[in-house]
């Protein structure tokens, strides 16, 4: 077996990802020196309200928008939340239909369940086996009665990159001959630094996004909200955020998640190649050495960063411990259910077995990995699996 690498070999980017000194540096003066509430007057207070302009200005560059169609909040969970029951509450009039898919995030799926226990209707869009949903059921599914669609730019756990640009078209078109108002959702947390985020070529209305994905703090995101979008805020308390978020702003986080979205973007390509390298060279090594690995998700249309198996007669749990053990970091789906029991719905979304299922492995990349350090996770991956389908086999 390869050499141990001297730290662990971390695979689980999709989870999180380490602050980049650019970042960290830029949030210090925030937390001691430049340390003013945004909204008073004084001069301390102004050198924050500066700050937060700029990161509003910055953000908004990366998508295309207009600075006051940025909305800062605590992360990708509230922002999702925010998005599908905002725009929801602000339309109830004409109905209360939402239109989502069945492997999207809890954030949006849960808000959804919020929403049906309130009167509203949901409908759950199937996907492919490769997780892909089909434009013609999204537009098929949108009613009169509509007031949003949400669906994710790229899967968290199978990496399935959805034609969100087509499907925003198709339905503004659909909303058009219907002569309604259907705000569009997408939660891009996944995409940031691999994917393009401008939201005037994804079409969208509204867009989520998680600093904490693309090396900026945890506890802070964005929702990009377009002008004149119907919206009813959620969060409520003062003014700030133009009435659209209450609470005073975490100036230190959202200034090092500006900085690290423009990273992000400007080192785009030269990260989505140098990441979609490892993955190959990742998912050729288990699939060669482990002839009946299942890969997940779409083969080619899938985040540069992901590599999803599926390894029958093997659950996930021992697997992902003895990894643990053998220095490599990884997961076996979403971070927010990696305590649950449960076979995950993304999978089970794609017609797969549960047992198959709960024998899934999540490998994510980063710029920071190395060639070395994919050669010992594949390695790892190939040892534990020989020998906890041994072990399972023996007799008792």
């Amino acid at each position: 077996m390869a050499a141990r690498p001297e730290r662990t070999a971390y695979l689980d980017h999709a989870a999180t990802t380490p602050v980049s000194p650019e970042a960290l540096a830029a949030m210090r003066p925030y937390f001691s020196d430049a340390y003013g509430n945004p909204s008073s007057l004084y001069e301390l207070a102004q050198q924050s309200r500066h700050a937060l302009d700029e990161a509003r200005e910055r953000c908004a560059r990366v998508l295309g928008a207009r600075t006051g169609e940025i909305v800062f909040t605590s992360g990708g969970t509230e922002s999702d939340n925010a998005a599908v029951v905002g725009a929801a509450f602000a339309l109830r009039a004409k109905g209360g239909h939402v239109v989502t898919t069945a492997i999207e995030h809890h954030a949006v799926l849960h808000a959804c369940d919020l929403l049906e226990s309130l009167g509203f209707e949901v409908t759950r869009l199937p996907v492919s086996r490769d997780g892909l949903v089909s434009v013609e059921d999204v537009v098929a599914a949108v009613t009169e009665r509509t007031a949003v669609v949400s669906v994710m730019l790229a899967n968290n756990e199978i990496g399935t990159i959805q034609p969100v640009a087509e499907i925003a078209a198709r339905v503004k078109a659909r909303a058009k001959e219907l002569g309604s108002a259907i705000v569009v959702h997408t939660d891009a947390v996944q995409g940031a630094g691999y994917l393009d985020l401008n939201v005037n070529r994804l079409g969208v209305d509204m867009l989520s996004l998680s600093a904490h994905k693309f090396h900026g703090p945890k506890g802070v995101g964005l929702l990009y909200i377009r002008r004149n979008t119907p919206f009813t805020p959620t969060q409520v308390g003062g003014a700030q955020e133009r009435d659209r978020r209450a609470g005073t702003e975490n100036v230190p986080a959202i200034v090092g998640m500006s900085v690290a979205l423009e990273a992000a973007e400007r080192e785009r390509d030269a990260s989505v190649a140098a990441v979609a390298a490892l993955r190959d060279r990742l998912i050729g090594a288990v699939r060669e050495r482990i002839p009946d690995a299942r890969l997940n998700g779409h083969p080619v249309g899938r985040l540069p960063n992901n590599a999803n198996f599926s390894f029958p007669g093997v659950e996930g749990e021992p697997l992902l411990l003895g990894l643990d053990l053998a220095g490599v970091a990884a997961s076996s789906g979403s971070a927010c259910t990696a305590a649950s029991l449960e076979p995950s719905h993304v999978l089970l979304s794609l017609g797969m077995r549960a047992d198959l299922a709960r024998a899934s492995l999540r490998l994510t990349l980063g710029p920071g990995n190395t060639a070395e350090e994919v050669d010992y996770a594949a390695e790892s991956i190939v040892t534990l699996v020989a020998k906890l389908r041994a072990l399972s086999a023996a007799p008792r």
